[in-house]
């Protein structure tokens, strides 16, 4: 600040200065900084100072400084005030005061008005700038979503709420075989098609209303050139700024080839590649849905077919011609069967079954049995062969609530069974009662290997003693059955269902362990005046190819003497000359185990395989004796008794009567020439403490200890 001639200070001037550096400092200096601020306030005040006090005036200093506060971003109009009122108190010469005053002040406001322009004008530039680079964007975004929805590999549309189709790709142009004009304004709800899935238009119809957001399936269509193409389909919904609902877009995916592969892998599954049929899958999946949702008083019907000898086909003519036999079989049934509108299937191997979904009773079963054999009747011609085919049918027919799916299989499959062993070639009709017994049966046949693991088996023992003196020479081991429910079953209630199911080879092997166990304790401790212990052969067990290796290791771990082991078979077992298991009959014998012929005179056997038979024995069967006994006097009947006993005699057979009650039949027996007898007048079936009783008495010992 400039100093007054004389060298005297202008103290106004320093006042001035002081108030003027406050006013810097505390109205905007807090945000500038010390290195700025400083020379600010040193050089608006020199300026204010020469405008003041030169002479002439001269107003540009003041302007220049009132700028210079701007441009330091001294903006604020209370600042301008302050400063006005400050140049106001600053006692100027010549009454410049005022100008002074009124320079500063248009400086500030010419520089404030020139900042406001370059801010506005740079607003403005950027405004420009950035709606040309908006611009940019929106066209380059634009035409991105144009080359995407062009070139998209999958179809897409849009349409309004009202299903009108506004824009289409290429891609679902081709898809659908049309043009953007044969697309264009079509409604989608046109597009059904038979196959849609259910509810998919409900869902669809939630979906325009705002209730949904978005929805997929597969779906198909049909194109413009009428072929189907299968879609998985994505509807999505378009919404306004104000969340309303606008537009519906939708994409495309062609799925036919993964369709029709799955198609094929479906039919692959549920259908028989040799006969074309559908399989045991398919089937089941019918029945089952049959017994879902079946109306009010809803039938069904179901054959189970059977061929009969097919095996022996395969055995002597090769399987390629089984296969071909399976093949014309097939063709036929469906041929056959097929136009009626029932379901024929193979279950497999040469097993087919017929579904009646709306059978209208019994008589409509019955018809397509008949309708089915007489389909099988005429001879197959397979390569230069004419087979004739016969077959079993199982037929059931019922209401659908009486029963369910895998029952009414059960029932059908025991019906098969009733009609192969009630002759083959037939159709059997479902029986209630008896399949109440077969099914009882069944489960008897379910709970035997259980029951030998539990012990419920027990064997009693029925003497058989010379006719002469009536000496016991041999027991026979019958198998008991403390069943847990229903008691004591004696072999009459068990025996044939464990012959049918098989179970008879481990349980015949538990019978023959045990009671050859039980002859060698008796054998040890009577010696020679032990019995023999007669055990009954079964069919199954004779022809088993294990019956030689089981007997060998029973007698071994038994240590019992073979010679004290007499197998018994039953006529019907009886085996001829070139049966192969006629073999493991003299490999017994020659173990030094007998053999005798059980019920003897019951069968229509050949009697000359008695003499390639290695028997010692046999047993007349016990209702010749008790049929005599209940009729009195029969000469007749005692001469057929005694001409058995004659054969057997002249073949070198012992023969032992079944069924002897009564001290007179022992006595016309004894007369004619019969070796032994066993019933109810030699002793009932006991436990072997019973038996070893009678042996100590009848060697006129002391009482028995225990049942050894």
């Amino acid at each position: 600040m400039s100093v007054p001639a004389g060298g005297r200070v202008d103290a106004a001037a320093v006042r001035f200065r002081d108030s003027w550096s406050r006013l810097l400092r505390q109205g905007h200096g807090a945000a500038v900084s010390p290195g700025v601020l400083g020379p600010l306030v040193y050089r608006t005040a020199e300026l204010l100072s020469r405008a003041h006090g030169e002479d002439p005036f001269d107003p540009g200093p003041a302007e220049r400084a009132g700028a210079l506060l701007v441009d330091a971003q001294f903006t604020d109009p209370v600042v301008l005030a302050h400063a006005v009122e400050l140049l106001q108190q600053w006692p100027a010469p010549d009454d410049r005061g005022p100008a002074l005053t009124g320079a500063f002040a248009a400086g500030w406001s010419a520089a404030l008005r020139d900042r406001t322009l370059r801010e506005q004008e740079a607003i403005r530039r950027a405004v420009d700038l950035a709606r040309r680079e908006a611009e940019r964007a929106l066209y380059a975004s634009e035409a991105r979503f144009r080359a995407m929805f062009e070139r998209a590999a999958i179809g897409i549309g849009f349409a309004d709420l009202e299903g009108n189709l506004l824009v289409v790709n290429s891609t679902l142009q081709d898809m659908f075989a049309a043009t953007a004009e044969d697309m264009r304004g079509l409604n989608v709800e046109s597009l059904v098609h038979p196959e849609d899935s259910s509810g998919v238009w409900e869902t669809y119809h939630e979906l325009v209303q705002g209730e949904r957001e978005n929805f997929q399936c597969d779906k198909p269509y049909y194109r413009r050139d009428g072929e189907v193409i299968w879609t998985h389909l994505t509807v999505s919904l378009i919404r306004d700024e104000q969340d309303t609902p606008r537009y519906q877009v939708a994409m495309l995916e062609d799925i036919t080839d993964q369709h029709r592969l799955q198609e094929r892998l479906r039919h692959q599954a549920t259908h028989d590649p040799l006969t074309g049929l559908p399989n045991r899958t398919a089937f089941f999946e019918r029945l089952e849905a049959l017994f879902d949702d079946p109306g009010p008083g809803a039938r069904f019907g179901l054959c189970s077919l059977d061929l009969d000898g097919f095996k022996n086909i395969n055995d002597s003519l090769g399987h390629e011609a089984g296969d071909q036999l399976l093949g014309a079989v097939a063709d036929r049934l469906h041929s056959g069967v097929a136009p009626l509108g029932h379901l024929v299937a193979r279950l497999g191997g040469d097993e087919f079954a017929v579904l009646m979904e709306r059978s209208r009773g019994p008589q409509e079963g019955i018809a397509v049995a008949q309708r089915v054999l007489g389909t099988l009747a005429p001879p197959f011609l397979i390569g230069d062969q004419q087979l004739v085919v016969r077959a079993s049918m199982g037929v059931v027919e019922q209401p659908v609530s009486a029963t369910t799916a895998s029952a009414a299989m059960r029932s059908v499959d025991l019906t098969l069974y009733r009609a192969k062993k009630e002759g083959r070639g037939r159709w059997t009709l479902f029986d209630p009662q008896r399949n109440a017994v077969a099914v009882s049966q069944y489960a008897m046949s379910v709970r035997i290997p259980m029951a030998l693991d539990r012990g419920e088996f027990f064997l009693d023992y029925q003497p058989l003693c010379a006719l002469d003196d009536g000496a016991m020479v041999a027991v026979e081991a019958l198998v008991r059955w403390r069943h847990p429910e229903l008691g004591v079953l004696g072999p009459d209630e068990f025996i044939m269902t464990a012959e049918d199911s098989g179970l008879i080879i481990p349980l015949g092997r538990w019978v023959l362990l045990h009671a050859c166990e039980q002859a060698a304790r008796w054998a040890d401790r009577f010696g020679d005046a032990a019995p023999r212990m007669n055990v009954n052969l079964a069919v199954r067990q004779a022809r088993n190819a294990g019956l030689i290796a089981d007997i060998d290791r029973i007698l071994r771990s038994s240590d019992l003497d073979p010679g004290r082991l007499q197998l018994e078979i039953t006529e019907s077992a009886m085996l001829g000359p070139r049966d192969p298991a006629l073999q493991a009959l003299h490999e017994l014998v020659g173990m030094g185990v007998s053999l005798t012929v059980d019920d003897f005179g019951t069968g229509w056997s050949n009697l000359a395989y008695l003499r390639d038979l290695p028997v010692s024995g046999l047993k007349i069967d016990g209702s010749f004796v008790s049929e005599l006994h209940a009729s009195g006097e029969d000469p007749v009947g005692w001469r057929i008794i005694g001409g058995m006993v004659s054969l057997a005699h002249s073949l070198g057979l012992s023969v032992t009567a079944e069924g002897v009650e009564t001290a007179a039949d022992a006595q016309r027996l004894r007369a004619i020439g019969c070796d032994c007898a066993q019933g109810w007048y030699y002793g009932r079936p006991v436990r072997p403490g019973e038996i070893t009783r009678r042996i100590v008495e009848a060697a006129g010992g002391t009482r028995a200890d225990g049942e050894g």
